[in-house]
């Protein structure tokens, strides 16, 4: 699928861009891999690992989703975009919300616009499970970027662009989760717990990555899919990290679910089970012209995917097996 193709990484420099750049360079002969983001120490870093030297297929834009015009330089000739970029810290973005619209919400916008100019084929956004009935501006401003995306189909016209979207739960040890706070606080003998009933989806970065490239390959514009995950009590994960410890509990902060819904059952009337993910499919009137469901059957009308009653429950030794591989 990506041989021979040119792929743009928005926020190429996070840890699900510097994931999915070892997955393509494993896997396929891109004819260039574009990393394109703002910070020049990250990408200083990670051209240390990805060399242009050793991958001459290999590229690094300084840039930010904000900047229109800098955006026009790096998507000329590019045939796919995978959007990565985004502020997902729930109290930075409580704190500044300004800026978590102008890059969640805005750069989305220009991400689509650019696209359509310039003939970019397809573009597959990352979402998260925060944007299924948010309750936090992080959330709100990515169930308006998804929607800006899906959107982007009626926008591109003759053009031929295509977007879709990709939204999961909770990413094994990446930045902001909670197992390598629980390995920090192991050190100290107590671990604080927010709420004991509380539950998570949960999936490794190289799931994710996986799942997204799949879902690039077969998506014909206008999806959101959501992969089918296992979930795992917080009281449960406490007891594979450190057993030995005590537990304090502090509360649920603010901004946080009990339980986390990838698919809210407002929904579920728009959703097809596959038997490794789900879609919930857009509201157009030409996409029954474009989707054609071979395998798929739709949801019951009261359906909701809750990491609560999730009957996929992770054992401790899977657990311990995905801490372990981290």
């Amino acid at each position: 699928m990506l041989n021979d193709k040119t792929i743009l990484i928005t926020g190429g420099t996070g840890s699900f861009g510097r994931k999915c750049t070892e997955i393509i360079l494993k896997k396929y002969e891109p004819r260039r891999l574009i990393i394109y983001s703002r910070d020049e120490l990250k990408q200083f870093e990670m051209a240390q690992d990805f060399p242009d030297t050793k991958y001459d297929c290999m590229r690094y834009f300084i840039g930010d989703v904000r900047d229109k015009e800098r955006m026009y330089s790096a998507f000329r000739g590019v045939d796919y975009v995978i959007h990565a970029a985004a502020l997902k810290q729930v109290p930075a973005a409580e704190y500044n919300p300004f800026e978590a619209v102008k890059t969640n919400i805005l750069g989305a916008q220009n991400v689509i616009n650019v696209a359509i100019d310039v003939g970019v084929k397809k573009v597959i956004a990352l979402s998260t499970d925060k944007a299924a009935n948010p309750i936090n501006l992080y959330g709100a401003t990515k169930l308006c970027s998804d929607k800006l995306f899906i959107a982007g189909n009626s926008y591109s016209g003759s053009e031929n662009t295509v977007f879709s979207v990709v939204r999961y739960g909770n990413v094994a040890g990446s930045r902001g989760s909670v197992i390598p706070f629980f390995l920090k606080c192991r050190e100290n003998g107590t671990l604080p717990i927010t709420d004991p009933r509380m539950t998570r989806f949960w999936i490794t970065l190289e799931q994710g990555v996986n799942f997204v490239l799949r879902s690039l390959e077969v998506m014909v514009g206008g999806e959101l899919y959501v992969p089918k995950l296992p979930s795992m009590n917080i009281m449960e994960l406490a007891k594979v990290i450190a057993p030995e410890c005590k537990t304090e509990i502090i509360g649920i902060r603010p901004g946080e679910k009990l339980h986390e819904v990838m698919i809210p059952v407002d929904d579920a009337r728009r959703t097809l089970e596959y038997p490794e993910h789900y879609v919930i499919q857009p509201d157009f009137t030409f996409w029954g012209k474009r989707f054609v469901n071979s395998v798929a059957k739709p949801v019951a009308e009261d359906f909701e995917y809750n990491s609560g009653d999730n009957p996929w429950q992770l054992t401790p030794e899977e657990m311990r097996s995905i801490i372990k591989n981290l």
